[in-house]
């Protein structure tokens, strides 16, 4: 066996700690979340939910008991779960994709408490994805609910989910770049500042966000129990089955209303004629279909036209693209139609995700998350030499580092587009030019398959990584 490896962000939950070891997922639990897991594995719902892949699939490991107590004398049972494809984080889903998560959150907890268990937190960093489907991966989180115990996962839900959600739908502010700068989601005080007055009338605003303001800041100093109190007042389930019916019923009529942005409609109003799709089509899958692909990535991928073609080749399709609406409109045409195996992410290349959290570790930068062995990078250069000021060689550089075939584009300065960019500011981009960039190219990669197209404007590369 290899050493094993803890996840850095696994920390939190002190009884159960997730670590891999000889490329499988697996959680040493205390003998206390033990207990719990015994309940759950005899649990109706648990099973429910992993048959219709809702729950990871967890089973009981047959780990040496010596090599478990090297792990920590605290852990007494490991499970071993099965691996999600992609690792993505809140910040980086888009806002159906973070609705649709709620609503797991909250489907489970409603399950949960049917047979006497509870989820005893909330966090959206327990949701991740295979594709469009959400897959709720901390089992260590169910808990055995006692009678008159709260939901103590409350008031995370709130800032993880239900803020977020409401700060898009309410202000038509992204949520992206707040839960980016706030591991721990947004506060309370925080969300009844960004609203109005008018806001308040709205679901989801005076109750559980204006109470839990003014609750907050009356019990922030206290020395009062407040669990301890709410546990003698006798917190029925009921109660809490209400609160989370309510909740549910919220989130689902919650709706992002934009309309329009710089790049959701790029395909009505590029420049792409019918042949020249047709031309870009073909190149893409002749270059996707030469092998069978474990993780692919398109970058840049706007409507996912490219990304279903890959999908066809490929495992699994990461799709990322900085414009929210393209983004969101890409999730619901996905998990509404398929394919099923492309996983749909916000993401600015010129700033992507990094690495957050204790030490820098509890979340993972992009580049940390998995290698991929194909990678799509079209119509996306000029964007990132141009309007992010990224010297072309560095992004070549940067494509290359992942040791994968790449299927590029290069968008002349002939092209409209380019044109469109340098309008209004000084050509300073020297970098940008046909030869150059092909002569940094060869640098890294075999040049496949070469083909200038729309109107000799546009070149299209299909490239096989050299071998060191």
């Amino acid at each position: 066996m290899t050493t094993p490896s803890h996840d850095a962000g696994s920390f939190r939950d002190r009884e159960g700690r997730v670590f891999y070891q000889d490329g499988k997922v697996f959680r040493a639990l205390s003998e206390r979340a033990a207990t719990a897991w015994k309940k759950l594995d005899g649990s109706k719902f648990f099973h429910r939910f992993v048959t219709a892949s809702k729950i990871v699939a967890t089973r009981e490991a047959e780990y040496p008991k010596a090599a478990l107590e090297e792990l920590s004398p605290h852990w007494v049972l490991v499970l071993e779960h099965d691996r999600i494809p992609f690792v993505s984080y809140p910040y980086e889903w888009p806002f159906a994709m973070l609705r649709d998560a709620a609503v797991l959150q909250l489907d489970l907890t409603i399950a949960a408490l049917a047979e006497d268990m509870i989820l005893k937190d909330a966090s959206a960093y327990n949701v991740q994805w295979r594709g469009t489907r959400p897959v709720f991966i901390d089992t260590a989180s169910f808990d055995v609910w006692e009678e008159g115990e709260p939901w103590v996962g409350y008031l995370q839900f709130c800032q993880l989910f239900l803020y977020p959600l409401l700060l898009t739908a309410y202000r038509d502010i992204p949520f992206q770049a707040w839960l980016r700068g706030a591991i721990d989601g947004i506060l309370p005080e925080e969300m009844l500042n960004v609203l109005t007055w008018r806001d308040r009338f709205r679901p989801g605003v005076f109750k559980d966000v204006y109470v839990q303001a003014k609750l907050k800041t009356k019990y922030a100093d206290t020395r009062q129990d407040v669990r301890g109190d709410l546990h003698r007042l006798g917190f029925g389930k009921e109660l809490i089955l209400n609160n989370l019916r309510r909740l549910k019923k919220i989130v689902e009529k919650l709706e992002w209303r934009r309309a329009s942005s710089e790049w959701a409609s790029y395909v009505e109003e590029s420049s792409y004629d019918d042949e020249a799709t047709a031309v870009k089509k073909a190149f893409v899958q002749e270059a996707a279909s030469r092998q069978r692909w474990g993780l692919a990535w398109d970058l840049g991928a706007n409507t996912g036209t490219f990304s279903r073609i890959v999908a066809e080749h490929a495992e699994h399709v990461v799709a990322f693209d900085a414009d929210l609406l393209a983004i969101e409109r890409l999730y619901l045409n996905l998990r509404d139609s398929g394919p099923q195996n492309v996983l749909p992410l916000v993401m600015n290349l010129a700033d992507p995700s990094p690495a957050l959290g204790w030490r820098h570790q509890e979340r993972k930068a992009l580049t940390e998350r998995g290698t991929p062995e194909l990678i799509l990078c079209l119509a996306l250069i000029h964007h990132l030499v141009i309007t992010a000021n990224v010297p072309m060689p560095e992004c070549v550089d940067w494509l290359a580092s992942f040791g994968a075939h790449l299927v590029i584009e290069l968008v002349t300065k002939e092209d409209r587009q380019v044109k469109k960019l340098l309008r209004n500011k000084p050509d300073i981009y020297h970098d940008y030019e046909t030869e150059p960039f092909e002569e940094h190219l060869s640098r890294h990669f075999q040049v496949v398959h070469r083909k200038r197209y729309h109107d000799e404007t546009r070149i299209l590369y299909s490239c096989a990584p050299l071998k060191r």
